[in-house]
């Protein structure tokens, strides 16, 4: 799969538009109009400068088709290839104008997105040996979550639901407007009954006695937030095969181990969209 596969054309197109409109203003690049020849045509280099998982190529690409045609952006690895310090990453030749114009705006993307898929390299090498897969949560960048998602899945990580509208998650202000656990869950099996029949129920508790309360009225997943270690431990002896568990909340790269071994099924991890930091690429004429 590929980014534009994830987001389609039209996001790219639209978010690589305003992003170069930003940089370029209403006089362009006048660096570059004030020290290099308009005509003059050139090569440069994309090189990875620390150890990651590269995401966002598409992005790269689309910077470069709509800064200058002509400027042709060659990648030499896929997206999810882990990469090393000093590694090629993609040749760009074409003129310089354009290939100056899209570098900031092609790796402020291409960087964004390769250190999220780093970041969920990295959690899911936390759990291995575990049954647990680590996912994101809906603490994205405004307008890029989709994209962000996507870089997750390039990381080897899981991706918990898109939006508000294809997963009922039950937390607890529902649950106070509700009424309580079981009659949140017991009327949200009704909704999904007369309104989506496959709409995947989840629910999140906070104590070992609404755990109790939940697994009675069958959700297909219940999230455990906040629990520490020794209550998630009991909680997956109390539940079984009965239900899907999932771990969230305080949870980081420090403890995700820790928590791994409990035994949970999944572990939502906030970090991977909202801490992630920008893998360091770099672009240099030749």
């Amino acid at each position: 799969m590929r980014l534009r596969d994830a987001t389609g054309d039209e996001w790219l197109a639209r978010h690589v538009r305003e992003a170069l409109d930003e940089d370029l203003g209403d006089r362009g690049d006048i660096t570059s109009l004030a020290t290099i020849p308009v005509d003059q045509t050139g090569e440069a280099q994309l090189v990875a400068k620390q150890d990651g998982i590269i995401a966002g190529i598409d992005w790269a690409v689309y910077t470069g088709r709509m800064t200058d045609p002509a400027a042709a952006w060659t990648f030499h690895v896929e997206d999810g290839t882990h990469v090393t310090p000093g590694q090629l990453l993609a040749t760009v030749t074409g003129p310089v104008h354009g290939i100056l114009i899209s570098e900031r705006t092609a790796l402020n993307g291409l960087g964004r997105l390769s250190g999220v898929a780093t970041m969920a390299r990295d959690a899911m090498r936390l759990v291995a040996g575990t049954r647990a897969v680590v996912i994101d949560t809906r603490k994205t960048t405004p307008g890029w979550r989709i994209a962000e998602k996507y870089a997750v899945t390039c990381g080897g990580a899981g991706n918990h639901r898109i939006g508000l509208y294809d997963e009922i998650l039950i937390k607890e202000n529902h649950i106070e407007a509700a009424g309580g656990v079981a009659e949140a869950v017991r009327t949200s099996h009704v909704w999904v009954a007369e309104h989506g029949g496959n709409t995947p129920i989840e629910v999140e508790v906070e104590t070992l006695e609404q755990l109790d309360l939940a697994l009675q009225e069958k959700p297909d997943r219940i999230l455990l937030d906040n629990f520490p270690p020794e209550h998630l431990i009991q909680a997956v002896e109390r539940t079984g095969d009965l239900c899907v568990l999932e771990a969230s909340g305080g949870i980081t790269l420090a403890n995700l181990a820790e928590v791994a071994a409990t035994g949970v099924h999944r572990i939502s991890l906030g970090a991977l969209t909202h801490s992630a930091k920008p893998l360091d690429i770099s672009l240099r004429m030749r």
